[in-house]
């Protein structure tokens, strides 16, 4: 049955790699840390990890798996289950309690991904005589839960809130009983913060609900890490915060939606992703717990990232380099065309620094890019090293 389609999909693949698009996945054998081990896919050997998400550098954390190692024993390796039928642990409970306090939510609700959680979201609270207004760089899982829903569908230019105000005069006129706006709270391939104090204002001028997904933020962003609604003063403002496990708390899976109780409990009813999804693993909700200890004294942690942020963007951009502006811990180097983003980033790993290239479809044609991520696990003699390869690789690159 596939020999009819195998040629279709090889041309498609040969396309892929002439247009300098293709992704190889690169092998590590050691740890999430700020220092790595390749064994395939790539220069073998240790290299400074400047790609991961591990944002605080608690994905090694020894009292984060002490706490994995101790859940293992208590609470078994997984549920076999979906939470209604007998997936429910009293880890998760406590899980989601913990994350309602952090996040200052009245409730959560856990799922297996950040992804399956902006899945569950939309189809559930929006209908045809809705409207969902969303962000124009908003991450691949709102697009996709916003496709799954009935809602009327509005898109805005990216953080701009002319045009924002605009889209919602639109679903107002078009007499939508319920209207969402929904924004990343750090978009991911710029790192660029969103204007929460500004949306929540129109928001509340046009009677809309506001929702943020803050992936990138939590944990390290604001004055206690709880993410941009903390970092604008709008924490007791924003209606829903979706959310992950698996970057700067600890690294490993999982998401969550933290929101209004009301809306919690009816995504408890009615959300397919959480419906038929299996628990999350009682050993990563456990985990979580350790981490949420950790971040409410992660002080330091958080000064650490800064600092290296701030080294990093202000070396690179002495040295000449495209970097879009910010102070988040995602700075991207503007490549532009495809194949050299790729060379650059095997050129970089030849001298000891994991980066990937990223190109369309993740961002725009004729934007590609190196996004490097920094973390409190560097060093500043890594994050110069890092630096200096950058520089030997554009001077090799450009021959």
């Amino acid at each position: 049955m596939f020999d009819s389609v195998r040629d279709d999909v090889r041309a498609t693949l040969d396309e892929i790699r002439a247009a300098g698009l293709h992704k190889p996945e690169r092998v590590i054998g050691t740890p999430q840390s700020a220092t790595v081990e390749v064994t395939s896919g790539g220069r073998p050997g240790e290299v400074l990890n400047f790609c991961a998400n591990n944002y605080l550098g608690l994905a090694d954390h020894p009292d984060v798996v002490a706490a994995a190692h101790a859940a293992l024993d208590r609470w078994g390796y997984g549920m076999a289950s979906v939470r209604f039928i007998c997936g429910t642990q009293e880890v998760h409970k406590e899980l989601e309690a913990r994350l309602s306090a952090f996040l200052g939510q009245e409730d959560t609700i856990l799922y297996s991904s950040c992804f399956d959680a902006n899945g569950g979201v939309f189809e559930t609270l929006l209908g045809p005589e809705d409207a969902v207004i969303s962000d124009a760089l908003n991450h691949a899982s709102i697009i996709d839960g916003i496709r799954l829903s009935k809602a009327r569908r509005f898109r805005y230019a990216n953080r701009d809130m002319a045009d924002l105000e605009q889209r919602l005069k639109e679903a107002a006129d078009g007499g939508a009983r319920r209207k969402l706006i929904v924004t990343d709270g750090v978009f991911s391939m710029d790192g660029y913060v969103a204007p929460l104090d500004e949306i929540c204002d129109l928001a509340e001028r046009y009677d809309a609900m506001v929702m943020v997904d803050d992936s990138h933020a939590v944990g390290f962003v604001g004055a206690g890490g709880r993410g941009t609604p903390e970092l604008h003063g709008v924490m007791d403002r924003v209606d829903i915060i979706t959310g992950t496990l698996g970057k700067a708390l600890g690294g490993a899976s999982g998401g969550y939606v933290a929101a209004r109780a009301e809306i919690v409990a009816l995504l408890r009813q009615r959300s397919r992703p959480y419906l038929f999804s299996n628990t999350l693993a009682p050993v990563i909700a456990a985990a979580s717990l350790k981490v949420i200890d950790l971040l409410e004294s992660a002080g330091e942690l958080r000064e650490r990232l800064n600092a290296n942020t701030a080294l990093f963007r202000r070396r690179m951009t002495e040295e000449g380099f495209d970097i879009l502006p910010g102070d988040h811990a995602i700075a991207p180097v503007m490549i532009g065309d495809a194949a050299e983003a790729g060379k650059m980033a095997e050129l970089l790993l030849e001298r000891g620094v994991y980066v990937i290239g990223f190109s369309y479809p993740v961002v725009p044609q004729g934007q590609a890019r190196i996004r490097v991520q920094l973390s409190a696990a560097h060093s500043t003699e890594d994050v110069n090293r890092a630096v200096d390869a950058f520089v030997a690789a554009r001077a090799e690159l450009r021959g």
